[in-house]
């Protein structure tokens, strides 16, 4: 090992902790509740006479008051089957019935899980890293939105039939 590779291995793990809690920081600062609604400030009948803004081209524009940023969400990810995996995972990113991003394993909160054997939903009674080691009775998610082994996508229930989906619909996001 060559005297540089031993000093740039603490300047890398350091460089990584630094990052890692910037991303944190952003998250939870830039997540928050989302702004209260403004109404503009005046009668809408006023004269114009506000500061003018000149542009790089030299266009004059009038003055339009404070910008507001929209607040375009947080991500919220959720805990939905992967067919492949045989378990649940957390979805880190997903919609029009899938999931594109996988992280970690997880259990549903209300532990109302999909078994791939008997292709219905049952209550879990011993989650175990995304997958059930003992099934209890016939569930539904509360949402409906049911995992389809036909084609592998998740689709709003229509007509439920305990823990089975007897006829789907639309698709929707886990």
């Amino acid at each position: 090992m060559s005297p540089d590779q031993d000093i740039a291995a603490p300047r890398c793990a350091r460089y990584n902790r630094g990052v890692r809690s910037l991303i944190f920081a952003i998250v939870v600062l830039g997540c928050g509740s989302p702004p209260a609604p403004q109404r503009p400030q005046g009668s809408g009948s006023g004269s114009g006479s506000g500061t003018v803004t000149t542009t790089n081209t030299g266009a004059k524009l009038p003055a339009t008051g404070p910008t507001v940023v929209r607040d375009i969400g947080c991500l919220k990810p959720s805990c939905v089957f992967h067919a492949g995996g045989g378990a649940y995972f957390t979805c880190q990113s997903g919609g029009a019935g899938t999931c594109f991003h996988f992280g970690a394993t997880c259990t549903p909160d209300n532990a109302c899980m999909y078994d791939p054997a008997t292709k219905s939903y049952k209550q879990c009674t011993k989650p175990v890293e995304g997958a059930c080691q003992t099934w209890g009775g016939a569930c539904a998610p509360a949402s409906k939105c049911m995992f389809d082994a036909t084609d592998n996508m998740h689709r709003t229930c229509d007509v439920l039939d305990g823990g089975s989906c007897k006829k789907f619909g639309a698709l929707c996001s886990p």
